[in-house]
């Protein structure tokens, strides 16, 4: 159910969220503590603002309502990936290239599996992160478990 409701979402904000000036990040949809909650996660190189994230939700629930697809009771969420997020791939490290961040590695590199520092290049699928000590760390996306921005 809830893949197909994930599906059903993503396939509906793929298309809307262009004509907003607006990209999709994340879509979950999960039992918690209070209930089921569809959690979206929007995005834009300008910033997400709260207007963005009613006017999408607004939209959405629009859609849900129409399409009946969720048969039981829910809370829907949309918000930013926040200032924290996290990078999943080359094009995000080289868009928030000279920002701070934390990358935790599979397995160790000079003996260490968690790195933080300064995006300094990023380009075919190769990261250069510079420590605050200014040594420069090589690493490629395959060699990397997490990483986030950080402030």
């Amino acid at each position: 159910m809830s893949e197909f409701v994930t599906n059903k979402v993503r396939s509906f904000l793929e298309t809307l969220l262009p004509t907003m000036g607006l990209e999709l990040f994340e879509v979950q949809f999960r039992r918690e503590g209070h209930g089921w909650v569809l959690r979206v996660f929007i995005d834009a190189e300008r910033g997400i603002s709260l207007d963005d994230c009613s006017n999408v939700s607004r939209e959405l629930g629009a859609y849900l309502d129409i399409e009946d697809c969720i048969t039981h009771a829910y809370h829907l969420e949309v918000s930013s990936p926040g200032l924290e997020r996290p990078l999943r791939s080359i094009a995000e490290f080289l868009r928030f290239q000279g920002k701070k961040a934390k990358v935790r590695l599979h397995h160790e590199l000079d003996g260490r599996k968690v790195y933080e520092g300064v995006i300094e290049a990023a380009a075919d699928e190769v990261i250069d992160l510079r420590e605050a000590d200014g040594k420069v760390v090589r690493m490629t996306m395959d060699m990397i478990n997490k990483a986030r921005l950080v402030i």
